[in-house]
Order: C-alpha cells, then sequence, then structure tokens
C-alpha cells in the first residue's frame, strides 16, 4: 500500500469515473453541487463532507464553535474560513444532536437565499423542536449520510468514507424539487446513494442498525475490561468484529441515544427478552426443551445475518473459503495474482492473525459458482485451504 500524501487525507476523488482505480480517478466529472457551500461543524462528518467537496473544485466554508477545531480542518484542507460576503447556496449542518435545532434554525435565518440540511443521526427529535418554534421550514431538508469512524474529530476526516453508503434524505410535502436535487446531488457527488424516508422511518431504522449495535458492542466490550490477560490472548476475529464500533466516543452517543430514546428502548426490550429466556435455558441445560430454545436463537441470528445487504446493497450471497497465509511481505499480492489469473473475482475479504503463529487466515468471498475453481486452483498453486463455507 503506498503511503498517503503530508496531509494525512486519501489520495482518493469521488468523482472517480466507472474505470478509474480507486483513488486514481480515469476522468474528472462535473460536479451536481454549484455554488458556496457552508458546512457548520468541522468534526469528523463535516470534515469529510468538506474534503470530498474540494476535491471536486467546489467552494467550502467551514465553521465551527471551537476555534481550535475549525483551525485544524482548514489547515487539513476542508474549506476554508468563511467571510463576510459569502453567499452560500447549500448550508451543511454537522453538529452534535443537542444543538441541532438551534444551529438549523440560525443557518435558516442567516442565510435566506440557501437549502440548509443536517447530516445528525436523529431525524425526528430536531424536526419536532423546530416545528414547535414555529420555523419556516420550507427550505430545510433533513438529511443523514449512514457512514463514520471509531474515531471523530477533523483529524480523522477522510474524503471516502460516504462511497457507496446509504444518505438518507427526508422530505415533506414543502420540499421543493429543485431544493431535494441540492441535497440529493451533494449525496450523489460524495459518492453516496440517496434513499428518501421520513424522520419516523429513519429513526426506527436506525436504532435498529445503527444505535442499539452501538450500546450491544459497548456492553460487550466492558465484559473484557477485568477479562485476565490469558482469556485475551484467545481473542480471535469473532470477538473484535462484534466489538469494533465500541471504540466510539461516549459523549456523542450519549446525545444520539438520548435524542432517539423510545425507538431504541423498544429494541433493547425485544433484545433483553430474548436474552432472558437463553439464559434461563441455560441454567438448566439437560431439561427437556433447553436445546431447542438455544438453538432456535441461533437460527433467528442466522435468518437475520441472511438478509442483510451483501456488495453494493446486493441481496445476492457468496460462498467462503478461507486461506492460510505466510506473514511475510508479499503473501497477499501473491494470492489476489493468483485468483486473478484464475479469473476469480474477490466480492469481500477478512483477514485474521493466528495468535502466537506466523501466519493468517485469509477468508475470501467469492460467488457460488467460483468457490470450486479458486479452491483447485489456489491448492494446484501451493496455497493452503484452510476451511470452506461448504465443509
Amino acid at each position: 500500500m503506498t503511503n498517503p500524501p503530508a496531509t494525512g487525507l486519501p489520495e482518493y476523488h469521488p468523482d472517480a469515473s466507472a474505470t478509474g482505480v480507486l483513488g486514481v480517478p480515469a476522468t474528472r466529472a462535473v460536479a451536481r453541487t454549484t455554488g458556496t457551500v457552508r458546512i457548520v461543524g468541522a468534526g469528523l462528518l463535516g470534515a469529510s463532507i468538506g474534503h470530498a467537496l474540494m476535491a471536486l473544485e467546489v467552494d467550502v466554508v467551514l465553521a465551527d464553535a471551537s476555534p481550535a477545531q475549525l483551525r485544524l480542518a482548514v489547515d487539513y484542507g476542508a474549506g476554508r474560513v468563511a467571510r463576510a460576503d459569502d453567499a452560500p447556496r447549500l448550508v451543511v449542518v454537522a453538529v452534535p444532536p443537542d444543538v441541532t435545532a438551534d444551529v438549523i434554525e440560525a443557518e435558516l435565518a442567516s442565510h435566506p437565499h440557501a437549502v440548509v440540511t443536517d447530516v445528525t443521526s436523529v431525524k425526528l427529535e430536531p424536526l419536532r423542536e423546530l416545528q414547535r418554534r414555529g420555523v419556516d421550514l420550507r427550505r430545510y431538508i433533513g438529511s443523514h449520510p449512514l457512514a463514520g469512524r471509531e474515531r471523530g474529530g477533523a483529524i480523522s476526516a477522510r474524503s471516502d468514507i460516504f462511497v457507496g453508503r446509504p444518505w438518507v434524505v427526508c422530505r415533506d410535502g414543502d420540499t421543493s424539487r429543485e431544493d431535494l436535487g441540492i441535497v440529493e446531488g451533494l449525496a450523489l457527488d460524495l459518492g453516496a446513494t440517496p434513499v428518501e424516508m421520513t424522520p419516523e422511518e429513519h429513526d426506527v431504522s436506525v436504532a435498529l442498525v445503527s444505535h442499539v449495535p452501538q450500546l450491544v458492542a459497548s456492553l460487550l466490550a466492558s465484559r473484557l475490561r477485568d477479562a485476565p490477560e490469558d482469556a485475551l490472548r484467545l481473542a480471535g476475529q469473532g470477538v473484535r468484529d462484534t466489538t469494533r464500533i465500541a471504540a466510539s466516543a461516549p459523549e456523542l452517543w450519549v446525545q444520539i441515544l438520548g435524542a432517539n430514546s423510545e425507538r431504541v428502548v423498544s429494541v433493547l426490550d425485544d433484545l433483553a427478552g430474548e436474552l432472558a429466556t437463553v439464559a434461563d435455558a441455560l441454567r438448566n441445560p439437560d431439561a427437556p426443551g433447553t436445546r431447542r430454545v438455544v438453538a432456535e436463537a441461533i437460527r433467528r441470528g442466522n435468518e437475520g445475518v441472511e438478509r442483510l445487504p451483501g456488495k453494493h446493497g446486493q441481496s445476492r450471497r457468496f460462498e467462503q473459503l478461507i486461506v492460510m497465509i505466510d506473514d511475510t511481505s508479499g503473501q497477499l499480492g501473491r494470492l489476489f495474482g493468483d485468483l486473478g489469473e484464475l479469473d476469480v473475482n474477490v466480492e469481500d475479504l477478512r483477514l485474521e492473525h493466528s495468535p502466537g503463529a506466523q501466519f493468517g487466515l485469509a477468508e475470501i468471498s467469492v460467488v457460488p459458482q467460483a468457490l470450486m475453481p479458486a479452491i483447485h486452483g489456489l491448492e494446484e498453486r501451493g496455497w493452503r485451504i484452510a476451511s470452506t463455507s461448504d465443509d
């Protein structure tokens, strides 16, 4: 992998054509977003939007309540400092949920000719607060890119975090087609896929697929605080996968969970009920029906995983093979080269390092018809297949 540029930002351009290599566009497309874009909040999402728009040569103005955060985002190239004569066509509010309504109201008043959107992960509570205040919301369109990283702040911003991700846009009957096009154009320019939802539909959905998973990951990871070192040395990719997002910032998640508490509690109650049922069954593992209770819980989980969209949001299913690779330079490149010679496309890849051994396990996802040719071809080339999804 090549080193990133001196700024620490990836050399990715969201306007790369379909024939271009990721990070090296074949041609530069014309941005849908025109005029000045004002971004209020220069943290992870705000600065990432700024970087992506700057790569498209869009004029980006940054504002932040923290002068230090603002200077950092400007130094990293996410935009410029605001001027008195700025007349933005689009304002993007990227601030924490507890101040989102305040900032939206202020930006609507300060920029009467701009469309205002926000990227907060909760949509209903800010909207209801603005409605209670009697704010004219005809130029406001709530939105939310389903993207992010475990670490926040301008220093963690990346221009490519929106690529291939859903970007929810919450329109209503008062939303003009032109204003809707401006917000959806922003999402498309950043490589995201616009998805129209009501605020209610959005908040119910993110409670299930984002907010509760964050809380469950944190609760599970907290079990590791006092675990013996010998136990932690046994940790593999499974526990890492299920606790990865537990590294998120508590300050932000307190606000998110509080703003969407009704929907989150509903999911947590269902989960708590099922956990209690399984725990009660396991208290007497030899009792009649116990194994069925546990098996049914695992089976329902299998069914849920099967419903998750795969690559590019498709429902297409893949087969997996696990290849043992030596922990030496060039091995992963050689593996990909051999798969390319076999005309096998890698649909997904996961790497796991073997504790205490100098090799790793590469879990490769392929279309079902490519599984056996990949196995036979790799074995002929000297690769060791640890297991497959057919085992």
